[in-house]
């Protein structure tokens, strides 16, 4: 298919409302995973998106199936198969910071903004717009089909699902990540560790700590209660780790000691530099205080020593590394409970092709016996998946990248996060995300450029062509 012929379908003016509308619906179906019922695996509002989607296709004249709520279907033609788009309707919760209402989608100087525009109802809606075009401008001899899931963020059970029924296609390539092509997904490792003591009468002493709510973004908040001191007491230590780390900290006496709270910044755990970890913000100052000498202590103290803030390499636990193919492992502690006589943490590790059982795993068990702390449970390392950079899916995307960018020989890079094809053999990774632009992924104020998500579908539509036509 000739590229003028692309551009000139996706410069109507009809098509970018058509675009924006379809987002629009998607973004006011509030979709993070809740508890399962009946005919509703991953909660009603995983289950309502679904819905609605399968309704947009519906409108676009693709035929439909719906797999238990698990996953929906959108056919191009019903030919032999040749290429899986994979896509998800389930986000990440809203947190706090919107400047707008987060499911509702507003677009302002030519953008794009509330949950799921960028991650991951705006890049579905690139590729099912991308569909129509090739309906509408001639079809291909070969079939194509939107996979449309709703638990990628929480564990990616609907793939699972979908692939015990279903064969893989002969290509698979997935619209959230980055451009160009990311052929390359580091592996993940999310223990959970912690330890327990008796009952404690030592005073200051911290009786409770709560911090972050998922283990796949850097926590943005987290608050503690210190029994034996006051506002007062802490207030020049907030303002020291306050001024050091940009989080925010702030100290107020209540019936049960002084409480503080600390405002960081959330973002994805796999950029963990793009955050402000507010759990480690806080173990910062604990550490600057002068606690008892105490087993809740003990653990704090050990917890700062082992992830110090701004350590998103995990230097401190000894398992900083990195190659030249896949790049650095990142961390991200994203969870830490503290009561009276226990605590309970996870951290986020995306390590590259370098890292094994030997020197990632191995050395944080080793690490943490050391200190005392304990995993919990065994949890594994998942692979890395590596997708050869002359495959003839990444050659033939970057071909269409290239195509549409101007960019005259792009290279296919890795990424920390996981996507839908990270367990799909030869299945890599494909926008929408452009280099250089910040979408504010799983955080406040979401963000799509509307030229972006055309951009896109152009290149989709080009892709479908080559890949599926005779």
């Amino acid at each position: 298919m000739e590229k003028e012929r692309i551009d000139q379908y996706f410069a109507d003016s009809a098509v970018r409302a058509r675009l924006i509308g379809a987002v629009s619906r998607l973004v006011a179906v509030k979709s993070v995973k809740g508890p399962a019922q009946p005919g509703a695996p991953f909660g009603p509002g995983p289950k309502a998106a679904l819905e609605e989607a399968l309704a947009l296709a519906s409108e676009l004249g693709f035929a439909t199936r719906n797999y238990d709520d698990h996953v929906g279907l959108a056919d191009l033609n019903g030919g032999p198969t040749q290429l899986h788009i994979l896509a998800h309707l389930d986000v990440v919760g809203e947190g706090k910071g919107w400047d707008t209402d987060p499911y509702t989608c507003v677009e302002k100087d030519g953008v794009l903004y509330g949950r799921g525009v960028s991650d991951d109802k705006g890049p579905l809606c690139a590729a099912l717009m991308a569909m129509a075009a090739v309906k509408d401008l001639g079809g291909t001899a070969k079939n194509v089909k939107l996979v449309m899931g709703t638990d990628e963020e929480s564990g990616s059970e609907d793939i699972a699902y979908y692939y015990a029924r279903e064969p893989f296609a002969p290509y698979s390539f997935t619209p959230d990540a980055d451009f160009p092509v990311i052929h390359i997904e580091k592996g993940h490792y999310h223990p959970d560790f912690g330890a327990a003591w008796t009952d404690e009468t030592a005073l200051p002493r911290v009786t409770a700590l709560q911090g972050g709510f998922r283990h796949n973004v850097v926590p943005p908040e987290a608050e503690c209660t210190i029994l034996g001191m006051t506002a007062a007491q802490v207030g020049d230590v907030c303002a020291r780790v306050s001024a050091a780390t940009s989080a925010l900290l702030t100290a107020q006496d209540t019936a049960d000691g002084v409480a503080i709270h600390c405002a960081g910044k959330n973002a994805h755990a796999a950029s963990p530099d793009d955050g402000v970890n507010a759990i480690q913000a806080l173990l910062e100052a604990l550490a600057l205080l002068p606690l008892a000498d105490c087993n809740s202590t003990k653990y704090l103290r050990a917890l700062h020593h082992l992830f110090p803030f701004g350590d998103n390499r995990g230097k401190a636990l000894g398992i900083a590394q990195s190659d030249p193919e896949s790049g650095e492992l990142t961390l991200n502690l994203a969870l830490l409970t503290m009561t009276a006589t226990r605590f309970q943490a996870k951290f986020d590790v995306r390590f590259p092709l370098c890292a094994n059982q030997f020197n990632c795993k191995g050395v944080c068990e080793e690490t943490f016996r050391r200190h005392g702390i304990s995993i919990l449970g065994d949890p594994e390392m998942t692979s890395v998946h590596c997708v050869s950079a002359d495959s003839p899916l990444v050659k033939t995307l970057l071909r269409c990248y290239s195509m549409y960018t101007g960019e005259a020989d792009p290279q296919p890079i890795a990424i920390g996060g996981g996507t839908y094809v990270h367990d799909i053999p030869g299945g890599v990774a494909f926008g929408c995300v452009f280099p250089g632009v910040d979408t504010k992924m799983h955080a406040a104020n979401e963000r799509i450029a509307v030229e972006d998500l055309l951009l896109s579908a152009k290149m989709f539509t080009q892709a479908i062509f080559d890949l599926c036509g005779e």
